[in-house]
């Protein structure tokens, strides 16, 4: 894919959604083929960190032993200490909250099996256990504010009930180049995970949240369309 046509499209987008009074989400929509979902291995999943940042603040929790939890609240929004778990067991209604609240978890490493014990359940039916794919199953010597910047710019990519993936990728403030980039970021990994690339993919759009799907590529088949007609 060029990166002129994503620009292409992104100008579309522009012109056919109507002003609102906040910077809407601009939306990718990849709509696959000859996957089945069905097959776990097949599924897509990706954790991909953009190259621009998104215009948008992301809420990050931590559970670490105690010796580390003033160092990690320096740079995530909730820290749970091992020794809350405990806590925590009973407060069901809590750790729901607490799961649609954040973005993503890290975990210490050698405390994955007790925090899976106490909060896999809901995390994990969510999607918001702390994944190694992401980098977030860390040692005790990670970099917590490293870290913490690269999860502010990391999207998670997936297919969930139908082949179809779905991803904010940037903000309708943010410059055409850079919505371009991270466009094209993720679309390059989404294809590189495919099993037949190319040909596992039926089309892609961009969207705002509350404008038009225009697909990549439509506006030249347009212009075919109407020389064709005007011969």
């Amino acid at each position: 894919m060029q990166k002129q046509d994503v620009l292409n499209t992104i100008k579309l987008i522009r012109e056919k959604s109507s002003k609102r009074k906040f910077s809407q989400t601009v939306d990718l929509v990849i709509n696959l083929k000859g996957i089945n979902i069905k097959k776990q291995e097949e599924k897509v999943e990706l954790y991909i960190q953009l190259p621009h940042k998104i215009e948008k603040k992301s809420k990050l929790g931590a559970f670490v032993d105690s010796s580390l939890k003033e160092e990690a609240k320096k740079y995530f929004d909730t820290v749970i200490s091992k020794e809350e778990f405990d806590i925590w067991k009973s407060k069901i209604k809590e750790q729901k909250s607490l799961a649609r609240e954040h973005d993503f978890f890290i975990a210490q490493a050698d405390l994955m099996a007790k925090m899976a014990g106490v909060f896999g359940k809901t995390l994990g039916s969510r999607g918001k256990m702390p994944n190694p794919k992401a980098g977030c199953v860390v040692p005790r010597t990670a970099n917590f504010g490293e870290l913490s910047n690269k999860l502010k710019n990391t999207i998670r990519i997936q297919t969930k009930s139908d082949a179809v993936i779905r991803a904010g990728i940037a903000k309708e403030s943010m410059k055409d180049e850079d919505i371009a980039d991270n466009m094209l970021s993720v679309y390059n990994a989404v294809l590189e995970k495919l099993p037949q690339h190319k040909n596992n993919i039926l089309n892609v759009g961009l969207k705002f949240t509350m404008g038009p799907l225009v697909t990549i590529g439509s506006q030249d088949k347009e212009d075919k369309q109407a020389k064709k007609t005007k011969k």
